[in-house]
């Protein structure tokens, strides 16, 4: 039995090489140009002659990427956070209590969510530029948390669905009030939910970029988008090792986020699944 079970998992493994070669495969060249010596960049080797561990460092003082990595970890937590706040007792109102109009909502966000930021980023510059905030990267959280809003909505309507309203009857039957009820009984049942959504929404704003690049001008407020575009738009050499560097150290955010969450994104996705 033990056997048959692991030649089950070599098996699921070997159909998986694959799938897992062409997901790494970018993240390999990454990592093998950052290392590398800025002579042996443009070598056709795929192993550098020796890791050059300073490139890390050397990028992390001549791009300014301290800076971008805040900034892009403000905006993204403000985007995640605010959406957050804004949305679950809306998707809960929409879940618990039948109102006049509320087809009319639910189709509102729905056209919302079908336009595309680049659309509206025009009217938004003027709007923050009418508001004196060209500069500030808070304005820019606040851009995400509207773009993100009705995506928070739909996403935690569908888990808030799936949660039986008889559990806060009970509750409400043993004297609890509804807003104990909703803390202590309805909001950890929705957790792993929740936790799905804030992966989403931070990794939303986290790779935005046209709204940041209309928004942001100097390099103090760039975020990693920009920061990264900067690395090679306009110049006559292209430093590949910086790039593939900063690159790489961008990506990491969002793993670790995905990693610590993993367990609720796992649960929020089964919860999502059964009505």
């Amino acid at each position: 039995m033990r056997g048959r079970r692991l030649l089950r998992s070599l098996l699921i493994w070997l159909l998986l090489l694959p799938l897992v070669i062409v997901t790494l495969f970018p993240f390999a060249v990454m990592f093998v140009t950052a290392v590398k010596a800025p002579a042996e960049v443009a070598t056709p080797s795929w192993w550098p002659g020796s890791f050059h561990w300073a490139n890390f460092a050397d990028m992390w003082v001549a791009t300014g990427f301290g800076h971008a990595l805040w900034n892009s970890l403000y905006v993204s937590v403000l985007a995640m956070v605010g959406a957050l706040v804004v949305a679950t007792p809306a998707a809960y109102a929409m879940s618990r209590f039948r109102f006049a109009g509320q087809g009319g909502f639910r189709q509102f966000l729905l056209v919302s969510q079908m336009i595309s930021p680049i659309v509206l980023v025009l009217g938004l510059f003027r709007l923050i530029a009418a508001l004196g905030l060209v500069e500030s990267t808070t304005a820019v959280g606040g851009v995400y948390v509207a773009f993100n809003v009705a995506f928070v909505v739909w996403m935690l309507q569908s888990y808030f669905n799936a949660i039986p309203p008889e559990l806060e009857e009970a509750a409400w039957m043993e004297g609890a009030s509804r807003w104990v009820a909703l803390r202590r009984i309805f909001l950890p049942l929705c957790l792993p939910a929740i936790a799905v959504t804030a992966i989403f929404t931070f990794i939303n704003a986290w790779n935005e970029f046209i709204v940041a690049l209309t928004m942001l001008r100097s390099q103090e407020s760039y975020t990693l988008p920009i920061r990264l575009f900067a690395l090679v738009a306009g110049r006559y050499t292209i430093e590949w090792h910086h790039v593939m560097a900063a690159v790489l150290l961008a990506t990491l955010p969002v793993v670790v986020v995905f990693s610590w969450l993993q367990r609720y994104l796992i649960r929020g996705m089964a919860m999502g699944a059964v009505k």
